[in-house]
């Protein structure tokens, strides 16, 4: 391991990942539940958008965001 990046060997010194996994209870972490009407509606709409202009880009907005419920709207006016 003397040929290995230093960085490397500091990352592997300073591993939190006990630490890390400690803090979320056994059986409550559900990855990859959240965000999926947001990603199916900008890429429904990108499908649309490339029937008129194939190389045309949907990029995601405020908002998007805002409906489909994964941020607020401002309540500055």
């Amino acid at each position: 391991m003397a040929d290995e990046n230093p960085r490397t060997q500091s990352a592997r010194a300073h591993d939190d990942k006990q630490v890390i996994e400690g803090m979320i209870p056994a059986g409550e972490a559900v990855p990859g539940s959240a965000g999926g009407a947001l990603a199916r509606d900008l890429g429904s709409r990108a499908d649309l958008a490339q029937v008129d202009a194939p190389d045309a880009e949907q990029r995601a907005t405020k908002q998007d965001d805002i409906d489909s419920g994964q941020a607020y709207g401002s309540d500055r006016r």
